[in-house]
């Protein structure tokens, strides 16, 4: 059953007539994300320390922005989470994800930095996924300066973010000069070729919907056969082995609710330690809305948790 609350949040969005995503320019549906944020998220939390940040990127700097937990000293050396936001790589930015990052920040008791990577159209695949792993080496490198523990090093983020964050991982294991430690991936895009069954069971009325996940796929891949590359489908990746422990977190109605279930089993099957949970009664984004969701408090709730367990904070 979808959750009373996502319900008349739904209604409410189709009573107000609220133009589906893929029906706007990518400037006007980036400013309709934006504004949006203030009928459904939290008030934002009071934090520690907030700050503006710039990293060297391969065309140039990255936008980031640092968050230190209430009550957390100066100085004080914490565990970081790396987030990348979500919205299909062609919208959202440090904005849009600020309380979710003030949340989990404070929740879990470590510094989390946003990475405010390229967007398509005006920069296509792989400038996301190169910004976000980019972003995340200046972040390790310039640990001591940030008071962060570089041992202690996790990423994440939602949708489109997830996707990146699952990239970021296995970059970083072949590499072999990054560790991370931990893996959160909110409802993840995994995979960009379209056989999943919940793609179609889910893909018309519950926000994101099968139009809008084909507007945010054209505007940033191209080329078809970068559909399966593993910077774009990281399901696909030749191995899955040897990555980080992951919490995997989907919703019932999401349409991406298949693909991220997958990476899941996949993760668990090459080995690795995954944990998987489905808030079943809900809908893709649900888990920065919660001023009308309160599932999504619990979310944030688990999702902070797991972090404070894998990252020792």
């Amino acid at each position: 059953m979808l959750h009373p609350q996502a319900r008349a949040m739904l209604k409410l969005i189709e009573d107000n007539k609220m133009p589906p995503t893929h029906t706007l320019a990518p400037e006007a549906a980036r400013k309709m994300y934006l504004e949006r944020r203030f009928f459904s998220q939290p008030a934002a939390p009071e934090m520690g320390e907030v700050r503006n940040l710039q990293a060297d990127g391969p065309q140039g700097p990255i936008a980031l922005r640092l968050y230190r937990p209430a009550g957390s000293r100066a100085g004080e050396v914490l565990p970081a989470l790396v987030y990348y936001h979500g919205g299909g790589w062609v919208i959202g930015d440090l904005d849009t994800h600020d309380v979710l990052c003030r949340q989990l920040c404070n929740a879990a008791g470590v510094s989390v930095i946003a990475v405010d990577y390229r967007l398509a159209p005006e920069h296509r695949f792989p400038a996301a996924f190169d910004d976000s792993l980019a972003a995340t080496q200046w972040i390790r490198a310039h640990a001591a300066e940030l008071a962060i523990d570089a041992d202690r090093l996790a990423v994440g983020g939602d949708s489109a973010g997830g996707n990146l964050a699952a990239a970021v991982c296995i970059a970083a294991r072949d590499a072999g000069t990054l560790p991370i430690r931990f893996q959160l991936l909110i409802y993840p895009a995994t995979d960009q070729v379209p056989d999943y069954a919940s793609r179609t069971s889910n893909g018309q009325g519950y926000l994101l919907t099968a139009d809008t996940m084909k507007y945010f796929h054209d505007h940033y891949i191209v080329d078809k056969a970068d559909d399966l590359d593993w910077r774009a489908s990281p399901l696909r990746a030749a191995s899955l082995r040897n990555l980080p422990p992951a919490l995997v977190l989907t919703a019932g109605f999401d349409p991406l609710l298949d693909e991220g279930q997958a990476y899941a089993d996949a993760l668990s099957a090459a080995g690795n330690r995954a944990s998987y949970v489905c808030f079943s009664r809900q809908i893709h984004g649900f888990i920065t809305m919660g001023r009308v969701l309160e599932e999504a408090n619990s979310a944030v709730a688990l999702c902070a948790a797991e972090l404070r367990r894998e990252l020792g904070a």
